[in-house]
């Protein structure tokens, strides 16, 4: 076995794992108020997969670009979840789209999980 085999993460059966609707409903919360600028990423970090991490990272700085340009100041934002929808293309992966109602516009997030190390992790996160 190569080193890096050695830590690459183990897949988890979505038997070992609990339900992840209200995990996928704390990341989107998360995730968006990462983007309003009221929360730090680094608080989310152990629920990403690095590629996934260091996406929103990039996305996150737009934001605050953004934010800075217009001058406005960061605001935690208001926001409705609508709908969760689930599917499990695999053992130990789930996909949804979870639904969002904010002032002024309803937004869909996509979200892929993976079981990974006995745990769920993000390996993919799209606000749409």
């Amino acid at each position: 076995m190569m080193l890096h085999e050695y830590f690459a993460p183990q897949p988890t059966s979505a038997q070992e794992l609990p339900q992840p609707t209200q995990l996928l409903r704390s990341l989107t919360q998360g995730v968006l108020e990462v983007f309003a600028g009221v929360r730090e990423l680094d608080q989310l970090a152990r629920w990403f997969s690095e590629d996934a991490y260091r996406k929103l990272g990039a996305r996150a700085n737009l934001s605050a670009r953004a934010r800075s340009a217009r001058g406005t100041t960061p605001a935690r934002p208001v926001f409705e979840i609508l709908s969760i929808r689930e599917t499990s293309p695999v053992d130990g992966v789930v996909e949804a789209v979870v639904v969002v109602a904010g002032p002024g516009r309803t937004r869909a997030v996509a979200i892929r999980l993976e079981g990974l190390d006995r745990r769920w992790r993000a390996t993919s996160f799209a606000v749409l």
